[in-house]
């Protein structure tokens, strides 16, 4: 019988320590990721938590799907960079301490967007950055050098800063047969027998496959 891969491996591809898997990674109860998602960097992508997801003081949550590639650069702004903009200055100074800690409550009920969530199955490109409380679609692909402002939608392919919708990769009708095969939550025994099918087959096939489901 086909083996799945093992999803609780950190480095999939050994000679290749540049890759890791992200569940196996992550430790934030903050972040949350799905099996096989995996973080791509030369230098050292086991310090994903602090070099790729930023000003994470919670309690919003960043939530990745299943199946998602993350190329190297990809960034994360979290609600904590956040800061007023209804004064002449933007600049935090209750938190450089002494006696300007008093007023922290000026840093209180700022604007808050959310947690982050991305669906399964995404394409992130080289240098691509998330601004807070954004909602990325199951199947999208960001470009490179992105800065994704607004959501995404599901199957979208969208580039540029800020982020802008080029296309979707399959019309209307597609993207709600795709969503309801949701192959990303099939037993990983069979995504393993259908993995071509996965990769390079039509919508057809991939609804033939979901209906051999045992």
């Amino acid at each position: 019988m086909p083996v799945p891969a093992d999803p609780t491996i950190l480095h999939p591809m050994p000679e290749q320590p540049r890759v890791v898997l992200l569940k196996p990674l992550v430790k934030s109860p903050l972040i949350e990721v799905g099996e096989y998602s995996y973080y791509d960097d030369p230098d050292d992508p086991t310090a994903f938590e602090t070099r790729n997801v930023l000003y994470h003081y919670g309690p919003e949550k960043l939530i990745i799907g299943r199946f998602c590639a993350l190329g190297t650069g990809v960034r994360f702004i979290m609600n904590g960079a956040n800061h007023r903009m209804d004064g002449p200055s933007t600049f935090p100074f209750p938190t450089m301490g002494g006696s300007w800690a008093e007023h922290f409550d000026l840093l209180t009920g700022l604007p808050n967007r959310g947690g982050t969530v991305v669906g399964n199955d995404v394409w992130f490109g080289h240098g691509t950055t998330v601004m807070p409380g954004v909602r990325i679609g199951h199947g999208a692909i960001i470009a490179t050098g992105a800065v994704v402002t607004a959501d995404v939608p599901d199957y979208g392919i969208v580039g540029g800063n800020p982020a802008r919708l080029v296309r979707t990769r399959y019309d209307d009708r597609d993207i709600a047969r795709l969503l309801d095969v949701a192959w990303w939550d099939w037993p990983a025994e069979h995504i393993t027998a259908h993995v071509r099918t996965i990769m390079s087959g039509s919508v057809d096939d991939l609804e033939a496959a979901a209906a051999d489901r045992p």
